[in-house]
């Protein structure tokens, strides 16, 4: 379709093509008349990916069929000012502080101190300290020479990974981008170089580009698919895609291919015995408890709370941490407790996780939108509730 029409249009057009009047199509889609009516008469412009996906289902086309744009809001002036710093960085603006020649192991062990930050979402603290790093990696790499320099490079393209991932988290897609396509230049070990496409999957999900990204994961989840004798490290690389496909897909409107996907995940899953850190990424896990977790957020996506409620607490009972998708596998609990009318429950996850992570709850849409529907169905809200709404940023 054509990128200037609206999405109105689009759903115009398909919701014609299948002979549905807007009452029908409304019904279907578990939405109201006059949403469809706005949409296609231009009084509204856009809608959220959510609803946007259950438009697509009811009308059997891909949900980037109707989005002409992706689904990320536009940072705030002052946020891209904050991370100026970084950018610099990323970019080789040299530093004004005289250094000693920086050593791999020393920049190792930096790094080793710094993820703990991007683990436990304290974005300020890393963007602080992310500049010099990424400078001493420069010198690093500069100063290497023959054998040496592969371990620079490689460490380089972690840290540029872990950039474009600390941007992602805070929307500034742009700076993502360079970290990600410099990491790339540095990743000649073929695992970090999946790993860095697998992190550039989830900011294309999260900027609501799907298609690109559901074909991204599955042509190098097909290129980097592992022999019979592979390790678990090429498994999770390898499965890690999957995942991103499967994410990708399910939002896109594709449950089949969301289903073979996850389904070769945790095929992957099965030859690693129980999830572990990932030496070529080690922010990131993989194992079997990481294949259930996307299995919730996938169910959770389909309109299954129930499901997703059953394998969280299947996993609550077997007391396995998983540091990377704690947090948003929460946001999926309380999404469920929501579809359930069960709001104190979802109340009580969101202020657990403002508690636990007050720099990366109010960069979450997932969050606002649970707590927009929440606020939607009451008709008096608690002060817990009102607070939570202006935490987030949640507009009036």
């Amino acid at each position: 379709m054509d990128q200037a029409r609206t999405i109105g249009d689009r759903v115009r057009e398909a919701r014609k093509r299948r002979g549905l009047t807007q009452d029908d199509l409304a019904r279907a889609a578990g939405v109201s008349r006059s949403l469809i009516r706005k949409l296609e008469q231009h009084e509204i412009n856009d809608t959220r990916l959510e609803t946007a996906r259950k438009i697509a289902a009811a009308l059997g086309v891909p949900t980037s069929a109707l989005l002409p744009q992706g689904d990320a809001p536009v940072p705030r002036p002052e946020s891209r000012e904050m991370w100026q710093p970084v950018r610099g960085a990323l970019e080789g603006q040299p530093d004004v502080h005289v250094h000693d020649e920086p050593t791999l192991e020393g920049v190792r062990s930096t790094f080793r101190g710094v993820l703990p930050l991007l683990l436990a979402s304290r974005f300020g603290e890393l963007g602080v300290v992310l500049p010099a790093l990424l400078r001493d990696a420069d010198a690093l790499v500069a100063g290497s020479h023959n054998g040496a320099q592969a371990g620079a490079r490689a460490i380089r393209a972690q840290i540029r990974q872990v950039t474009g991932a600390l941007m992602l988290h805070t929307w500034q897609f742009d700076t993502a981008d360079k970290a990600f396509d410099l990491a790339m230049t540095d990743a000649d070990d073929p695992l970090i170089a999946m790993s860095v496409v697998e992190e550039r999957c989830w900011g294309l999900i999260r900027q609501g580009k799907l298609a690109q990204a559901r074909e991204l994961a599955f042509r190098w989840a097909d290129d980097g698919e592992p022999r019979f004798s592979a390790d678990r490290n090429q498994l999770s690389a390898w499965g890690r895609l999957l995942i991103r496909a499967s994410t990708a897909a399910v939002r896109d409107n594709q449950p089949g291919q969301a289903r073979d996907a996850l389904r070769l995940a945790r095929m992957a899953a099965a030859g690693t015995d129980r999830d572990f850190n990932l030496p070529y990424a080690p922010w990131h896990v993989f194992g079997p408890l990481t294949v259930s977790i996307a299995a919730a957020e996938n169910a959770t996506i389909q309109d299954n709370p129930k499901e997703a409620l059953d394998i969280s607490r299947r996993l609550t009972r077997l007391k396995l941490p998983v540091r990377k998708y704690a947090p948003s596998h929460r946001l999926d609990v309380a999404q469920a407790y929501v579809s359930l009318r069960q709001y104190p429950e979802a109340i009580s996850v969101l202020q657990q996780l403002r508690s636990e992570r007050p720099e990366w709850l109010p960069q979450q849409r997932h969050a606002s939108d649970i707590l927009a529907k929440i606020i939607q169905r009451r008709r008096t809200l608690t002060p817990e509730m009102r607070d939570l709404a202006s935490f987030v940023s949640l507009p009036y």
